[in-house]
């Protein structure tokens, strides 16, 4: 469906970045089950809220669509829980927390992810609402 030649989504939950961030952090939670026990409060911790942070953020940025700056920060900060949660399982992998393989699983759609957010914050006036 297309409004005033713009694509149109009803919320969040239409976009494909939010799809693969969600997906992607419901994986991760399903690994990091395994984790050892000593990472409850660090590393488990921090991956599992840095990787639901990216959707949340994304709701909440979709929610402020009628304030440019306020949409654009909120972007940004799903771009940052986004390199946050790479990070993470980069430490998960060389902890051996993770084998590379499903390291590279779950790192790959980040970049997607960043992509998207990327092209979203260089380009807010075609998400706006009018």
């Amino acid at each position: 469906m297309e409004e005033k030649g713009k694509k149109y989504f009803r919320n969040h939950e239409d976009l494909a970045i939010y799809q693969l961030a969600f997906e992607t952090a419901m994986l991760i939670f399903e690994y990091s089950k395994k984790f050892p026990v000593e990472e409850k409060y660090s590393l488990t911790d921090q991956i599992r809220r840095s990787s639901r942070s990216v959707c949340a953020n994304m709701a909440e940025a979709w929610r402020k669509r009628r304030y440019k700056a306020a949409f654009v920060a909120k972007l940004n900060d799903c771009e940052a829980e986004a390199a946050e949660t790479q990070v993470w399982l980069k430490f998960a992998v060389k902890c051996q927390y993770l084998t590379v393989e499903q390291g590279r699983e779950l790192y790959a759609p980040y970049n997607q992810v960043l992509s998207g957010l990327v092209k979203m914050i260089t380009h807010p006036d075609d998400w706006l609402l009018d």
